[in-house]
């Protein structure tokens, strides 16, 4: 059963940092592309940013400058590192992955639970 487990959440101060991690675990083949997704109180869940196997990354406008998404395919994990915080970016944020697990399979997309991250003084 394959999981995906995510960390680092918690409450920050505007303009503090905080690093989310994600590990997948299970019976996994390989890892495609993996990312980030946020969900604010009463808002739809939007990609905060994602990252291929080859490590190119893709990032959303309100991110940009202040995250950096990074993988260890050696430890199934994904991490979000996040920089200047600002109340609006308080949410839960999502891991999602990609993940084959069979040989010359299509991959099949998984989601973690979730961490809450709250950003206020």
């Amino acid at each position: 059963q394959v999981q995906l487990v995510e960390s680092g959440g918690g409450l920050v101060q505007p303009g503090g940092s905080l690093r989310l991690s994600c590990e997948a675990s299970g019976s996994i083949f390989s890892l495609n592309t993996m990312g980030w997704y946020r969900q604010a109180p009463g808002k739809e869940r939007e990609l905060v940013a994602q990252i291929t196997s080859s490590s190119s990354t893709k990032y959303a406008d309100f991110v940009k400058g202040r995250f950096t998404i990074s993988r260890d395919n050696t430890k199934n994990t994904v991490y979000l590192q996040m920089n200047s915080l600002k109340p609006e970016d308080t949410a839960v944020y999502y891991c999602n992955a990609d993940i084959v697990l069979v040989p010359w399979k299509k991959g099949m997309d998984y989601w973690g639970k979730g961490t809450l991250v709250t950003v206020s003084s």
